[in-house]
């Protein structure tokens, strides 16, 4: 529950660990038999989603919230599957399946479920392994791979288009194939460069890490390590954004990587906001009049698609009209309707959104449809006069931890009225 135009927005928030960092972090644990942990794990239902499949692999998990150390013993993992009820809930399940296939010499995952959102094909996943050598076949749902005699072989693989989790998947399967590996056009967005920097710990030699192109030297076996996962440039940037919504309000966020967030810093001071940056900290201080800006979402370093319905709901309130381009997902633009109910005015033409700018927003009733939408109608809850109520808040806790009591935090009328049940 949420009751809008209070005022602005001030103080300082801390960004908590990168979300789509730690679930291939996490997956990564599988390759090495003994104990990794992985400290800056976020409390996150998606952390607890994947933390269940992979003692139903065989680990030994233990998550501890308080410290934000997660350990996992991946010595006893035997059980080379992800069953639908557990990958359903998270289309990122799958990234266990380059791990299983490159330890066990098979695996067996249930086609992911996810956000209600969007066609995103695993069809990169299952090529990459297949240059790799793997017999992919399709069955009742579920993706089954085997490894060929002797184990996966290096191989060359050109992504097109780029794909963060094909990267990922196939950079793990990579690691411990017999020879040589090439992936091009990999993805260059720091949570793929952070789980190449824990594999390089582990034992791996991958070269040109941060670069398009991804050099692959396979060898024997991993060894389990402790590594630090990287804050979380999504759930950074949409405060940040947050603090340029209203005048007046000045906004702090620590922990985080400024390099990470240029794009969005970038973007902000074209509207208008002034940007301070320090020493893992951004500041940014909304103007009296936010100008509008035209936005178009890119891979790394690119404006992230992850911003895109945080930016929609921050140009209602510009002075005139934009644009937001979404070129990484064109039919991402389930919040349009909800943000429509709280009286932002909005077109959708093909992957291009239209914003008139300027609206006064009046609280209403929402339903969130996946994990950005849900915060981009939180944000437009703070904007509008009245009370909003935002349904589905599931959704929220996949990819934000402790969202309420950080607005709150803010000066925020934001309460939780109960927690849903993430089904």
């Amino acid at each position: 529950m949420i009751h809008g135009g209070r005022g602005p927005l001030r103080g300082t928030v801390a960004a908590s660990g990168a979300k789509n960092a730690v679930l291939p972090l996490m997956a990564a644990a599988l390759l090495a038999e003994g104990k990794t942990t992985i400290r800056n794990t976020p409390d996150l239902q998606d952390v607890y989603t994947l933390n269940h499949l992979l003692r139903v692999i065989g680990a030994k998990v233990e998550f501890k919230a308080d410290s934000h150390d997660l350990l996992i013993d991946a010595y006893g993992a035997s059980f080379a599957e992800a069953p639908y009820d557990l990958v359903k809930k998270m289309r990122a399940s799958i990234y266990v399946l380059g791990p299983l296939l490159a330890r066990f010499g098979h695996g067996k995952v249930s086609l992911p479920g996810g956000c209600a959102w969007g066609p995103r094909p695993v069809n990169l996943h299952l090529e990459g392994f297949q240059a790799l050598g793997a017999e992919i076949e399709l069955d009742e749902g579920y993706i089954i791979a085997k490894a060929p005699s002797g184990g996966l072989r290096g191989g060359k693989i050109k992504f097109e288009p780029s794909s963060v989790g094909a990267t990922g998947n196939v950079l793990m399967a990579a690691v411990l194939a017999k020879g040589s590996s090439r992936i091009e056009n990999a993805a260059m967005e720091p949570e793929i460069t952070a789980l190449a920097d824990c594999l390089v710990k582990m034992g791996a030699r991958i070269d040109g890490i941060g670069t398009s192109t991804l050099e692959i030297e396979g060898v024997d076996r991993l060894n389990p390590i402790t590594f630090t996962n990287i804050p979380d440039r999504i759930e950074a940037g949409t405060f940040l954004v947050a603090g340029a919504m209203i005048p007046g309000s000045e906004v702090t966020v620590t922990d985080v990587r400024p390099d990470h967030l240029t794009a969005v810093t970038d973007a902000l001071r074209q509207a208008g906001a002034t940007v301070t940056i320090g020493d893992r900290r951004v500041t940014v201080a909304a103007p009296d009049e936010l100008r509008p800006v035209d936005c178009t979402t890119e891979i790394y370093p690119g404006f992230p698609t992850d911003m895109q319905a945080q930016w929609m709901t921050l140009m209602t309130q510009a002075t005139g009209g934009s644009t937001i381009t979404d070129t990484i997902y064109a039919d991402r633009f389930k919040h349009v309707p909800e943000l429509e109910r709280l009286g932002a005015h909005l077109t959708v033409e093909g992957n291009h959104a239209l914003v008139r700018g300027a609206d006064r927003l009046k609280g209403a009733t929402v339903m969130s449809t996946d994990l950005r939408a849900s915060v981009s109608l939180v944000m437009a809850g703070l904007l509008a006069e009245g009370r909003t109520e935002v349904l589905r808040v599931y959704h929220l806790d996949r990819g934000y931890e402790a969202v309420e009591r950080k607005f709150a935090t803010l000066g925020a009328d934001v309460v939780r009225e109960h927690y849903d049940e993430f089904t």
